[in-house]
């Protein structure tokens, strides 16, 4: 069977005690580097920081059918390298110390965030996953900073929340890719056009579990 995409989206707090269960399940599941990274935050940043950390380790382990306490994080950095002393970049897991048959990609936006795995995958495969919230789109700038001069002219007859919701999928597009290619904000967002690039296609409500009105997108190596 071929490998298939699996997404996953993890709610905001919604009832009262969970931020606590979050932080007392962490102590007993994340590593010590995603711990003191975490230490290291105001308190509702942390709260939000250990609730994806603890989603995803437990969404890989449930695709691997795996105990989450044989997974160690283990993150690549351009600047900072990668191992399990790194807390930041691009996600994966060691599964018993030898790299996990997974590829991952997470994303976090309005409080949510979007989980997305391929299980078995061909080596060297990429996966990016992108989460926007339109809200965060509308500071003045947003169009050169982010946009292809072809992408200006196709959302130049947009107003209000229209161009809002078509300007942050169009950045979730983008964001999925540099993620798959590990570009990351190395490249300028305005250098690389999505409209209709290969690789990357949007991911909708029914797919993710997200709520309407936020952007989502997921770029594959192929």
């Amino acid at each position: 069977m071929a490998p298939e995409l699996v997404v996953h989206a993890v709610p905001p707090f919604a009832v009262p005690g969970e931020a606590e269960r979050v932080r007392r399940d962490a102590e007993t599941v994340l590593d010590g580097p995603e711990l003191a990274r975490a230490r290291a935050m105001e308190p509702e940043a942390r709260d939000r920081f250990l609730a994806g950390r603890l989603g995803q380790r437990l969404f890989v382990a449930g695709l691997l059918a795996v105990h989450p306490g044989r997974l160690a994080a283990s993150y690549s950095c351009p600047s900072c390298g990668s191992g399990p002393a790194v807390s930041h970049g691009r996600p994966r897991y060691l599964l018993d110390g030898v790299p996990a048959p997974v590829a991952f990609s997470a994303s976090r936006a309005a409080g949510w965030t979007l989980l997305a795995a391929m299980v078995g995958a061909a080596p060297g495969f990429r996966l990016g996953v992108d989460l926007e919230d339109p809200a965060r789109t509308g500071f003045a700038g947003f169009t050169a900073l982010a946009l292809t001069p072809a992408e200006q002219r196709a959302v130049g007859h947009l107003s209000g929340t229209a161009l809002l919701a078509e300007r942050a999928r169009l950045w979730a597009r983008k964001e999925a890719w540099l993620k798959m290619t590990g570009e990351g904000l190395r490249t300028a967002p305005s250098a690389v056009d999505v409209l209709a690039r290969a690789g990357i296609r949007d991911l909708v409500p029914a797919e993710t579990g997200l709520p309407p009105g936020l952007a989502a997108a997921v770029a594959l190596s192929g």
